[in-house]
């Protein structure tokens, strides 16, 4: 219980600041050696699943507004939505079986984080409705590349958005809701192939780890946005960085 209320946490936080949920999910069982059904695809499921709870609480407003009122925002969300959900068909098996390891964790750790601090050099003016059709694009294959453990997914849409001149709150809030089809997607896909795998599954430790996720999801999300507003995202390369040493030095010293 006390993993689950760990990575739970981690999780929440991780998911939504730009450094990387895929990669801290790996990293603490590998450094702890925590396994069973901690250290499983199915738990970081369950943990996706209170992120996207997360998600929908946030933005229900923003869902309701482009079902209703913003559907050219909505054809753009979907439009960028669909290289990483056919990458993720594509290439589900390659990243789950030789991508989660350390040493590519490390180095998508520091590219990202370099071309986090390249973006915020850009002049940023553009609000949400000065999106194009090309704009949804570049960004949705950034969003396909974060299928590789280490390069985070708020990180290099985030960074997208600012190198396409758009403002860092807008492209976080544009960023969020692009999440929001590609982890309702992955949580269904992974939870039908659970139901069909024959396999017994402690569910009470999946839900404390969803619930948990849930709630730290919620207060990373308003902690991002409101940092946003004035302040670079420069402090999460760096973190990045100092991340991605840590991981070379237990390579070093389990080696």
């Amino acid at each position: 219980m006390f993993e689950a209320l760990v990575l739970g946490i981690v999780q929440g936080l991780t998911e939504f600041l730009p450094v990387s949920s895929t990669a801290h999910l790996i990293l603490f069982p590998w450094f702890f050696h925590w396994g069973g059904e901690i250290d499983s695809l199915t738990f970081d499921v369950a943990l996706h699943a209170g992120t996207l709870l997360a998600l929908l609480i946030c933005f229900w407003k923003d869902w309701l507004d482009l079902l209703f009122r913003k559907q050219r925002l909505l054809l753009l969300i979907i439009i960028a939505s669909i290289p990483a959900g056919v990458a993720g068909l594509l290439l589900e098996l390659i990243v789950e079986s030789r991508l989660r390891i350390p040493s590519v964790i490390s180095v998508s750790l520091i590219v990202i984080g370099i071309f986090m601090l390249v973006s915020e050099k850009v002049y940023k003016h553009r609000k949400i409705d000065d999106l194009g059709v090309l704009d949804a694009v570049v960004i949705g294959i950034s969003q396909a590349v974060a299928l590789v453990p280490g390069v985070s997914r708020s990180g290099i849409t985030i960074s997208t958005g600012l190198l396409r001149g758009i403002e860092r709150e807008t492209a976080a809030r544009f960023s969020f809701l692009l999440s929001t089809p590609v982890i309702a997607g992955a949580v269904l896909l992974h939870l039908k192939k659970m139901m069909t795998g024959g396999e017994e599954h402690n569910l009470g430790l999946f839900a404390l780890g969803c619930s948990v996720s849930a709630i730290t999801g919620l207060a990373a999300i308003k902690f991002l946005m409101n940092y946003l507003k004035k302040r670079p995202i420069n402090i999460f390369a760096y973190y990045r960085f100092g991340l991605a040493a840590v991981i070379i030095l237990g390579i070093w010293l389990k080696g």
